[in-house]
């Protein structure tokens, strides 16, 4: 009789089971999350991604913690989609800094048609590097997450943000349904999902159970999980309601028990260190690592917000002996970026 491995992935998580993952005293916590991490990843390997915003500002989406968006007054200028050969240039400076994975994002409820011919070559151009790529752009229709496919992408980011009952207090103009749409098409469409969401809100446990456990039942893991701490930003809803409140950052030790969680409910999946980093202390973030975070956003930016950036972040793995994650290739895998994502389906139905 075969028996399932130890830590193999599940989705059918019940809130009960991840509400009493969070209630376990911290250091037993952390010490089942790092056993949970080394069964599937090599715990001292961190993967480097960069984000870059490939049009900014001018969202019609209501994102209470978006600077980006049209209903808040951050000072945000809205502007057009980049060049491709720009996007193309950027890629090869974050690769030349180290960066494996390249991710562009752009300020859009959802992407036009006219928009995907440009989109479509930068991924062609950005994977032709050697890079993972990622795309951010909003919702997705079937359709235009199989051109994705076809054109090579390899990760599509879309966050959930929170749990499905606080949904509707963060944003208003689109629903979590609307979200797990968005998902299932890139799903069927064969590409890699990215998805997590933002802590520190507002929210309450219960909520960052709700969040975890969203993710963590569906049908199959978000390949990769960035878990964000909210980065306040005065004229969108939620800096101005929690900027000089004790809930403007969330507890360094909650925000580990989430990383944590999260990884225990999904033990192959990339778990990130998103947005916030830049205020967190290196012993929080070295607490993320041990927790079974192994991935982090490079570079002093993320989209509009700040981030730690390269040369402190290489000091800090030089201090805990971590290093950078590298791409390794299979020949299978090096074939297939001769070719057209959509070939490589088909030859596969064959």
């Amino acid at each position: 009789m075969t028996q399932t491995p130890a830590f193999a992935p599940r989705t059918d998580w019940t809130r009960e089971e991840i509400a009493a993952l969070f209630d376990l005293p911290f250091t037993e916590l952390v010490f089942r999350a790092a056993e949970v991490h080394r069964a599937s990843h090599k715990a001292d390997e961190v993967q480097l991604s960069t984000l870059l915003s490939i049009k900014t500002g001018g969202c019609v989406e209501d994102c209470g913690y978006c600077s980006q968006s049209v209903s808040a007054n951050s000072g945000v200028k809205a502007t057009k989609l980049m060049e491709v050969q720009q996007v193309l240039q950027r890629a090869a400076q974050a690769a030349d800094q180290g960066s494996t994975r390249f991710c562009m994002g752009a300020a859009w409820r959802n992407p036009k048609d006219r928009d995907m011919p440009a989109i479509i070559e930068m991924v062609k151009g950005v994977r032709a590097m050697g890079m993972e790529t990622c795309m951010t752009l909003g919702m997705l229709t079937p359709d235009q997450a199989d051109m994705l496919s076809d054109a090579g992408l390899d990760y599509y980011n879309h966050n959930i943000d929170t749990s499905p009952e606080r949904y509707d207090q963060v944003i208003t103009t689109r629903t979590m349904d609307d979200r797990l749409d968005t998902l299932s098409n890139v799903r069927m469409a064969g590409i890699n999902v990215c998805s997590g969401g933002i802590v520190g809100m507002g929210e309450t446990r219960a909520d960052r159970v709700g969040f975890v456990h969203t993710l963590a039942t569906l049908p199959e893991h978000p390949q990769s999980v960035p878990v964000n701490a909210l980065v306040p930003v005065k004229g969108t809803v939620l800096g101005d309601m929690l900027a000089d409140t004790p809930l403007a950052k969330i507890d360094d030790v909650e925000f580990v028990r989430t990383v944590a969680v999260a990884r225990i409910t999904m033990p192959q999946s990339m778990v990130r260190l998103s947005a916030g980093r830049e205020s967190m202390s290196e012993m929080t973030q070295a607490m993320c690592f041990l927790a079974g975070a192994n991935s982090i956003f490079t570079g002093d930016k993320l989209l509009t917000a700040p981030n730690a950036g390269d040369d402190n972040d290489l000091a800090m793995f030089a201090r805990l002996g971590l290093k950078p994650m590298a791409i390794e290739l299979t020949p299978a895998q090096v074939e297939a970026q001769r070719m057209p994502k959509g070939c490589a389906k088909l030859e596969a139905a064959e």
